[in-house]
């Protein structure tokens, strides 16, 4: 209903903008169309628009609040859109995190040439490969038993990532229950009282403004500011927003987990914890020497996991892995 604004030097004209945008993949608040990138505002979706000729750079940035990892904050993480262009940089705000990710790997996929990660991220990730690249070539060769292991821990990645929709889900569900779990139940009667009392606000200021009574301006603004503010933080108890609901779709996702499993003799994780991440961190605690079997290496696994916490500065390669999988333990204390 709003035609975009611009907010580089690049333009599109209105005719092409127009379905173009309208065209556009929807990803949350924002949209990839094929001539630009539609952007959020904090309250309208697609309101701006970047031509992708001006594109830069698009990449993630992860606000933790107090308490992310071990779950005493209101929200674990607060995930932001980032896009550099050519006149600066637009920072989009986003409800779930997944969608973020979504919309990087549609860039990836369709725009290869657009780098996906900031430029220290860049650097970092450069200097990570040559340290690991460093470390395969110092690491002391492997016995027999460990690369039985290494190889059976392969073939259970080949397994799962034939079915990546059945990890996603699993990760996704995970998180929600977590997220549900460590969220005060006061700040739910709490955001739907206020709520309530939004709409109460809307409707006298709505009354008075066609009684053309005083004051009845800030009523209206008062009750469309509750609302929009409540509602995007999805605090309040709806349908599919409820303890029941998160729950039983937590425990469809590890039941058609360990459905898929049942074909694969001997698999080396329960359904709980079926994840490639889990499976490429037992890889990596195996060659590094630090475990030898199978059971050995999700120890290692579950160790390094509980010492992480919101004091412990990780790199985005590792913040990535630990958010897909951390969820999924904390939720079966670990055992």
């Amino acid at each position: 209903m709003l035609k975009p604004y611009p907010l580089s030097a690049g333009r599109i004209d209105d005719a092409a903008l127009a379905e173009d945008k309208k065209t556009c993949r929807k990803i949350g608040p924002c949209g990839i169309g094929r001539h630009a990138l539609y952007l959020n505002s904090f309250f309208v979706d697609r309101r701006y628009y970047v031509p992708l000729s001006m594109v830069t750079r698009v990449y993630k940035r992860v606000a933790m609040s107090k308490g992310g990892f071990s779950g005493k904050g209101i929200f674990a993480t607060l995930s932001y859109l980032v896009v550099e262009f050519d006149g600066g940089q637009k920072v989009c705000n986003f409800k779930y995190e997944q969608q973020v990710d979504e919309f990087l790997s549609v860039i990836r996929a369709e725009h290869p040439s657009i780098p996906c990660v900031s430029a220290a991220a860049e650097q970092r990730i450069a200097e990570e490969k040559a340290r690991r690249e460093e470390e395969e070539r110092n690491r002391p060769p492997m016995s027999a038993q460990a690369e039985k292991t290494v190889q059976a821990l392969d073939n259970a990645i080949d397994y799962l990532e034939r079915r990546p929709e059945l990890t996603e889900r699993l990760s996704a569900a995970a998180k929600r229950r977590r997220n549900f779990q460590c969220t005060n139940g006061s700040y739910r009667w709490a955001a739907m009282a206020i709520t309530l009392l939004g709409f109460a606000a809307l409707a006298y200021g709505i009354v008075s403004f066609v009684r053309h009574g005083s004051f009845s301006i800030y009523f209206t603004l008062f009750g469309l500011a509750a609302i929009f503010t409540f509602a995007g933080f999805s605090v309040l108890p709806t349908a599919r927003n409820n303890r029941t609901s998160i729950m039983q779709n937590d425990a469809q996702a590890q039941e058609k987990m360990q459905a898929y499993l049942a074909d694969y003799m001997n698999f080396p994780l329960p359904a709980r914890y079926a994840h490639p991440v889990v499976l490429r961190r037992m890889q990596r605690a195996v060659m590094d020497g630090r475990a030898v079997t199978v059971a050995q290496a999700l120890d290692v696994v579950k160790a390094d996991l509980k010492a992480l916490n919101a004091d412990v500065t990780v790199s985005q390669e590792e913040y990535d892995e630990v958010v897909a999988i951390k969820p999924m333990f904390l939720n079966a204390e670990y055992q």
